[in-house]
């Protein structure tokens, strides 16, 4: 929010934008979202629903009601200006699903009630700090996946050349070729599986499998990890430099007034002094 907005903003808003983003009150959602992650878990047991299931689907709908409530005083407090926030459309999204009706064609969406636990990810810092890393993260992780793709592609035309007829269920065709590389690369049942078995009609195919391992998994992987940690502490540095700058501001202003109060000071003893002079 900008000095001129918060200015312009009503004193009930900003005193309904206190309440609402106090820490008791996010210590009270962020409760009643785990008490509702707990509730909806418990909702896939049919033994636990027989017996208890009207009270749990009553605070489902009352933990719902609440939701709606703090959404309700949200907007009131920050107006259209809360539908520019990404996480408060992801809020509002979420717990809008859930008040769709979810019966006949919608059956599905009742499903997707679940989806209410993952505004942890909005209330938390951190956890909406990681998020935020994810995010500014795509770029690099398209650039390093398109690396990646292209490694796959050619690693499975050439295991398709050279294995493809001798064992065609994993390397018979492009796509089976790749689906195996992709085995292979996460190190599930890559030696006992698939290599050493192609290995007792071609002995050197270790090489092949081995520089793949190298470049794919202990390389390109290592690389998704570097990009993604890069931004996460991107988006800390940037964190910390705001606050750093909302600390500094008003010590900054303070200086200026002070500054200024010399200035007017200074004027008003050069003109006492010229008075005296003149009598």
């Amino acid at each position: 929010m900008t000095h001129s907005s918060a200015e312009n903003t009503p004193g009930w808003r900003k005193q309904l934008a206190s309440f609402v983003e106090a820490p008791q009150a996010q210590a009270l959602i962020i409760t009643l979202i785990l008490i509702n992650a707990a509730i909806l878990g418990l909702e896939t047991s049919p033994a636990i629903m027989s017996r208890w299931g009207n009270l749990l689907l009553g605070l489902d709908q009352l933990i719902l009601g609440v939701f709606v409530i703090e959404l309700a005083l949200r907007i009131a407090a920050h107006g259209w200006r809360f539908f520019r926030d990404p996480w408060g459309v992801f809020d509002f999204t979420v717990v809008a699903i859930a008040l769709l009706p979810a019966s006949g064609p919608f059956a599905v969406l009742r499903a997707l009630r679940v989806l209410r636990v993952l505004r942890l990810l909005s209330m938390v810092p951190n956890m909406r700090r990681v998020v935020g890393g994810l995010l500014s993260a795509i770029p690099g992780l398209a650039s390093v996946f398109g690396i990646i793709s292209i490694i796959f592609y050619v690693a499975a035309v050439i295991a398709t050349k050279l294995f493809g007829a001798d064992f065609p269920e994993w390397f018979g065709t492009l796509g089976a070729s790749a689906y195996t590389l992709f085995q292979v690369m996460t190190l599930e049942s890559w030696s006992m599986g698939i290599v050493r078995p192609v290995m007792e009609v071609f002995p050197q195919a270790w090489i092949f499998f081995v520089l793949f391992i190298l470049i794919s998994t202990f390389t390109m992987l290592n690389l998704f990890i570097a990009v993604i940690v890069n931004a996460i502490q991107t988006e800390h540095d940037i964190e910390i430099r705001d606050k750093d700058a909302a600390v500094t501001a008003p010590e900054v202003q303070l200086h200026d007034e002070l500054r200024a109060m010399r200035k007017e000071l200074g004027e008003l003893r050069s003109l006492l002094e010229q008075q005296n002079q003149r009598q």
